[in-house]
Protein backbone atom coordinates (compact mmCIF):
# COMPACT_ATOMS: atom_id res chain seq x y z
CA UNK A 1 0.00 0.00 0.00
CA UNK A 2 1.12 3.51 -0.70
CA UNK A 3 2.12 6.08 1.89
CA UNK A 4 0.97 8.87 -0.40
CA UNK A 5 -2.48 9.12 1.11
CA UNK A 6 -3.68 9.13 4.69
CA UNK A 7 -5.23 5.86 5.79
CA UNK A 8 -8.85 6.30 6.82
CA UNK A 9 -9.50 2.68 7.79
CA UNK A 10 -8.82 1.28 11.24
CA UNK A 11 -9.14 -2.24 9.80
CA UNK A 12 -7.58 -3.84 6.75
CA UNK A 13 -8.68 -6.86 4.77
CA UNK A 14 -5.86 -8.81 6.41
CA UNK A 15 -7.59 -8.52 9.81
CA UNK A 16 -11.20 -8.37 8.63
CA UNK A 17 -11.81 -12.13 8.69
CA UNK A 18 -10.50 -12.42 12.24
CA UNK A 19 -12.72 -9.60 13.47
CA UNK A 20 -15.75 -10.99 11.63
CA UNK A 21 -15.51 -14.20 13.64
CA UNK A 22 -15.91 -12.20 16.87
CA UNK A 23 -18.41 -9.62 15.62
CA UNK A 24 -21.98 -9.72 16.95
CA UNK A 25 -23.13 -7.85 13.86
CA UNK A 26 -20.80 -8.80 10.96
CA UNK A 27 -22.86 -6.90 8.38
CA UNK A 28 -22.36 -3.63 10.28
CA UNK A 29 -18.62 -4.27 10.51
CA UNK A 30 -18.44 -4.98 6.77
CA UNK A 31 -20.42 -1.81 5.98
CA UNK A 32 -17.94 0.23 8.02
CA UNK A 33 -15.07 -1.34 6.10
CA UNK A 34 -16.74 -0.70 2.73
CA UNK A 35 -17.47 2.92 3.58
CA UNK A 36 -13.86 3.56 4.67
CA UNK A 37 -12.48 1.77 1.60
CA UNK A 38 -14.72 3.78 -0.71
CA UNK A 39 -13.51 7.02 0.89
CA UNK A 40 -9.93 5.86 0.41
CA UNK A 41 -10.57 5.05 -3.25
CA UNK A 42 -12.05 8.52 -3.81
CA UNK A 43 -9.05 10.13 -2.13
CA UNK A 44 -6.60 8.02 -4.14
CA UNK A 45 -8.34 8.79 -7.43
CA UNK A 46 -8.31 12.53 -6.66
CA UNK A 47 -4.59 12.42 -5.87
CA UNK A 48 -4.00 10.31 -8.99
CA UNK A 49 -5.53 13.02 -11.17
CA UNK A 50 -3.36 15.68 -9.54
CA UNK A 51 -0.16 13.66 -9.90
CA UNK A 52 -0.97 12.78 -13.52
CA UNK A 53 -1.44 16.45 -14.39
CA UNK A 54 1.78 17.36 -12.57
CA UNK A 55 3.74 14.57 -14.30
CA UNK A 56 2.47 15.68 -17.71
CA UNK A 57 3.51 19.27 -16.95
CA UNK A 58 7.02 18.17 -15.89
CA UNK A 59 7.35 16.06 -19.05
CA UNK A 60 6.39 19.01 -21.21
CA UNK A 61 8.97 21.24 -19.47
CA UNK A 62 11.64 18.57 -19.88
CA UNK A 63 11.00 18.08 -23.61
CA UNK A 64 10.78 21.81 -24.21
CA UNK A 65 14.18 22.37 -22.52
CA UNK A 66 15.73 19.62 -24.66
CA UNK A 67 14.32 21.23 -27.80
CA UNK A 68 15.77 24.59 -26.75
CA UNK A 69 19.18 22.97 -26.17
CA UNK A 70 19.11 21.40 -29.64
CA UNK A 71 18.07 24.74 -31.14
CA UNK A 72 20.97 26.58 -29.47
CA UNK A 73 23.41 23.94 -30.73
CA UNK A 74 22.21 24.49 -34.30
CA UNK A 75 22.55 28.23 -33.80
CA UNK A 76 26.13 27.75 -32.56
CA UNK A 77 26.95 25.74 -35.69
CA UNK A 78 25.45 28.46 -37.86
CA UNK A 79 27.45 31.15 -36.02
CA UNK A 80 30.71 29.24 -36.42
CA UNK A 81 30.12 28.77 -40.15
CA UNK A 82 29.59 32.52 -40.39
CA UNK A 83 32.82 33.17 -38.47
CA UNK A 84 30.90 34.53 -35.45
CA UNK A 85 32.75 32.60 -32.73
CA UNK A 86 31.51 34.94 -30.01
CA UNK A 87 27.88 34.25 -30.92
CA UNK A 88 28.66 30.52 -31.05
CA UNK A 89 29.93 30.68 -27.44
CA UNK A 90 26.77 32.47 -26.31
CA UNK A 91 24.58 29.87 -28.05
CA UNK A 92 26.50 26.98 -26.45
CA UNK A 93 26.24 28.62 -23.01
CA UNK A 94 22.47 28.83 -23.44
CA UNK A 95 22.51 25.22 -24.60
CA UNK A 96 24.11 24.14 -21.31
CA UNK A 97 21.50 26.13 -19.38
CA UNK A 98 18.66 24.38 -21.22
CA UNK A 99 20.29 20.96 -20.77
CA UNK A 100 20.45 21.57 -17.00
CA UNK A 101 16.78 22.54 -16.99
CA UNK A 102 15.96 19.45 -19.02
CA UNK A 103 17.80 17.27 -16.47
CA UNK A 104 15.95 18.84 -13.56
CA UNK A 105 12.52 18.56 -15.13
CA UNK A 106 13.23 14.99 -16.23
CA UNK A 107 13.99 14.02 -12.61
CA UNK A 108 10.77 15.69 -11.45
CA UNK A 109 8.82 13.89 -14.16
CA UNK A 110 10.27 10.49 -13.30
CA UNK A 111 9.46 10.98 -9.61
CA UNK A 112 5.93 12.11 -10.40
CA UNK A 113 5.39 9.25 -12.85
CA UNK A 114 6.58 6.73 -10.23
CA UNK A 115 3.97 8.11 -7.85
CA UNK A 116 1.35 7.90 -10.59
CA UNK A 117 2.21 4.23 -11.15
CA UNK A 118 2.10 3.58 -7.40
CA UNK A 119 -1.31 5.20 -7.13
CA UNK A 120 -2.59 3.14 -10.07
CA UNK A 121 -1.56 -0.03 -8.24
CA UNK A 122 -3.08 1.22 -5.00
CA UNK A 123 -6.41 1.98 -6.66
CA UNK A 124 -6.48 -1.47 -8.26
CA UNK A 125 -5.85 -3.09 -4.88
CA UNK A 126 -8.49 -1.00 -3.14
CA UNK A 127 -11.09 -1.77 -5.79
CA UNK A 128 -10.27 -5.47 -5.59
CA UNK A 129 -10.59 -5.38 -1.79
CA UNK A 130 -13.88 -3.52 -2.04
CA UNK A 131 -15.37 -6.08 -4.44
CA UNK A 132 -14.13 -9.02 -2.38
CA UNK A 133 -15.61 -7.66 0.84
CA UNK A 134 -18.83 -6.60 -0.90
CA UNK A 135 -19.34 -10.18 -2.07
CA UNK A 136 -18.69 -11.38 1.48
CA UNK A 137 -21.28 -8.88 2.72
CA UNK A 138 -23.93 -10.43 0.48
CA UNK A 139 -23.17 -13.84 2.01
CA UNK A 140 -23.38 -12.55 5.59
CA UNK A 141 -26.62 -10.69 4.86
CA UNK A 142 -28.15 -13.95 3.63
CA UNK A 143 -26.74 -15.80 6.63
CA UNK A 144 -28.09 -13.26 9.12
CA UNK A 145 -31.52 -13.37 7.46
CA UNK A 146 -31.54 -17.18 7.74
CA UNK A 147 -30.69 -16.88 11.42
CA UNK A 148 -33.41 -14.26 11.97
CA UNK A 149 -36.04 -16.44 10.31
CA UNK A 150 -34.91 -19.47 12.31
CA UNK A 151 -35.27 -17.49 15.54
CA UNK A 152 -38.76 -16.38 14.56
CA UNK A 153 -39.65 -19.98 13.78
CA UNK A 154 -38.38 -21.13 17.17
CA UNK A 155 -40.22 -18.35 19.01
CA UNK A 156 -43.48 -18.93 17.17
CA UNK A 157 -43.66 -22.72 17.05
CA UNK A 158 -40.92 -24.08 19.29
CA UNK A 159 -43.12 -24.23 22.41
CA UNK A 160 -46.10 -25.95 20.79
CA UNK A 161 -44.50 -28.27 18.31
CA UNK A 162 -43.73 -31.83 19.42
CA UNK A 163 -44.24 -35.41 18.36
CA UNK A 164 -47.93 -36.46 18.66
CA UNK A 165 -46.97 -39.75 20.29
CA UNK A 166 -45.28 -37.93 23.16
CA UNK A 167 -48.25 -35.65 23.65
CA UNK A 168 -50.78 -38.52 23.78
CA UNK A 169 -48.49 -40.61 25.98
CA UNK A 170 -48.48 -37.87 28.60
CA UNK A 171 -52.26 -37.55 28.32
CA UNK A 172 -52.69 -41.33 28.73
CA UNK A 173 -50.51 -41.33 31.82
CA UNK A 174 -52.52 -38.50 33.34
CA UNK A 175 -55.85 -40.18 32.63
CA UNK A 176 -54.59 -43.49 33.99
CA UNK A 177 -53.61 -41.80 37.25
CA UNK A 178 -57.03 -40.19 37.49
CA UNK A 179 -58.75 -43.53 36.78
CA UNK A 180 -56.71 -45.33 39.44
CA UNK A 181 -57.53 -42.64 41.97
CA UNK A 182 -61.26 -42.80 41.20
CA UNK A 183 -61.25 -46.61 41.36
CA UNK A 184 -59.44 -46.59 44.68
CA UNK A 185 -61.90 -44.12 46.18
CA UNK A 186 -64.83 -46.18 44.91
CA UNK A 187 -63.44 -49.35 46.51
CA UNK A 188 -62.89 -47.57 49.78
CA UNK A 189 -66.48 -46.31 49.84
CA UNK A 190 -67.84 -49.77 49.06
CA UNK A 191 -65.74 -51.44 51.71
CA UNK A 192 -66.67 -48.72 54.19
CA UNK A 193 -70.35 -49.46 53.76
CA UNK A 194 -69.97 -53.19 54.65
CA UNK A 195 -67.12 -52.92 57.13
CA UNK A 196 -67.92 -53.32 60.84
CA UNK A 197 -65.14 -51.70 62.88
CA UNK A 198 -63.64 -53.97 65.58
CA UNK A 199 -60.45 -52.10 66.55
CA UNK A 200 -59.88 -49.18 68.82
CA UNK A 201 -61.10 -45.88 67.48
CA UNK A 202 -58.08 -44.20 69.08
CA UNK A 203 -55.72 -46.40 67.08
CA UNK A 204 -57.63 -45.57 63.90
CA UNK A 205 -57.39 -41.85 64.59
CA UNK A 206 -53.66 -42.17 65.30
CA UNK A 207 -53.00 -43.97 62.03
CA UNK A 208 -55.17 -41.44 60.21
CA UNK A 209 -53.03 -38.58 61.51
CA UNK A 210 -49.88 -40.46 60.50
CA UNK A 211 -51.21 -40.89 56.97
CA UNK A 212 -52.08 -37.20 56.79
CA UNK A 213 -48.52 -36.27 57.79
CA UNK A 214 -47.09 -38.72 55.25
CA UNK A 215 -49.26 -37.26 52.49
CA UNK A 216 -48.22 -33.75 53.52
CA UNK A 217 -44.52 -34.65 53.25
CA UNK A 218 -45.01 -36.22 49.84
CA UNK A 219 -46.77 -33.06 48.57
Amino acid sequence: MSGLIKRVRDITIATLNERLERAEDPVRLIDQFLWATREEIIQAERLYQQYSAHANSMRAQWLQAEQQAEKREQQAITALKAGEEHLARLALAEKQHHLERARQYKELYETSQANVNELEELIRELRSEYQTVYDKREYYVARMESLRLQQRLNERFGSVMGHPDNMFRRLDDRLTDMELEARSLREIRRSGQSFIPTGSSEQVELELEQLKRKIGKEG
